[in-house]
């Protein structure tokens, strides 16, 4: 299928899937007019993009995790071998929770001040 029928299919737009392209997320076939040609597993492959991208994961962890990764339906399955680095993944988003937390305290203060 060509990317406007990917697009249409998982409701990404055409921009996103190419910088999945770029990414190394997707990795469609170029037909000799040059179009790319992606595969129905595709459809299934950006879901699991999009999961993992708003669980806080960066492309390039996404890239290393894709190839062992099921979709199960309304999860997302992944290697055991995969579940420490994971946890590595989780203790960096709470070390950005606790930095955002210390701004947000911060800003309280300044806008405290500003009603004095």
């Amino acid at each position: 299928m060509r990317i406007g029928e990917l697009s249409r299919r998982t409701g990404v737009s055409i921009r996103l899937l190419r910088y999945y392209e770029e990414q190394g997320l997707l990795s469609p076939e170029r037909g000799a007019n040059g179009y790319r040609n992606f595969r129905d597993s595709d459809v299934g492959a950006v879901r699991q993009i999009r999961t993992l991208l708003a669980a806080g994961l960066p492309t390039h962890t996404i890239a290393w995790l894709l190839p062992c990764v099921r979709d199960e339906g309304e999860r997302l399955v992944l290697c055991t071998e995969m579940a420490e680095d994971l946890r590595g993944e989780r203790a960096r988003i709470d070390r950005q929770i606790e930095t955002l937390m210390a701004s947000r305290e911060l800003l309280d203060d300044v806008i405290s001040a500003a009603h004095d």
